[in-house]
């Protein structure tokens, strides 16, 4: 069996991330309707601002990864249909593995220092997909 390319591995594991908070935020939806802060699930805001703390950053978090899977998921159909994956085999990895550090440092705390954690966890993966689109495009 062949090894899948790395930007494809990078794609589908984004989109797993994407699904497992998913999956997590199902889960707080439920535990702060039938617990905590006995928010209906038909009433709950979807930018997460009306559930307490880890509720709120985790699903800003969730959020976040929603932002840029299109972007990346685009740029990775882009490359694979120009025949073109190869300029991301050594960086594609790099932009999942920031994804997912952003989400868990998003969720551990929304303090100065970790905001500039997140902040540069974000430029890796902006700057990584500028660069596949002007490879793409030049």
């Amino acid at each position: 069996m062949e090894a899948m390319n790395p930007a494809l591995v990078a794609l589908a594991g984004f989109a797993g991330w994407t699904v497992l908070l998913t999956f997590g935020l199902v889960n707080v939806r439920l535990a702060n309707a039938f617990g905590g802060a006995k928010i209906p699930l038909n009433q709950f805001n979807a930018s997460g601002d009306d559930l307490p703390g880890f509720g709120k950053r985790f699903t800003r978090a969730h959020l976040n990864c929603l932002e840029l899977l299109p972007i990346f998921a685009a740029l990775v159909i882009a490359a694979g249909l120009s025949n073109q994956l190869s300029i991301m085999e050594g960086t594609a990895m790099y932009v999942l593995y920031s994804r997912i550090a952003q989400s868990v440092v998003h969720m551990i705390s929304t303090s100065v220092p970790m905001v500039l954690v997140r902040a540069t966890l974000f430029t890796v993966q902006v700057v990584l997909m500028l660069y596949y689109s002007y490879q793409l495009l030049f």
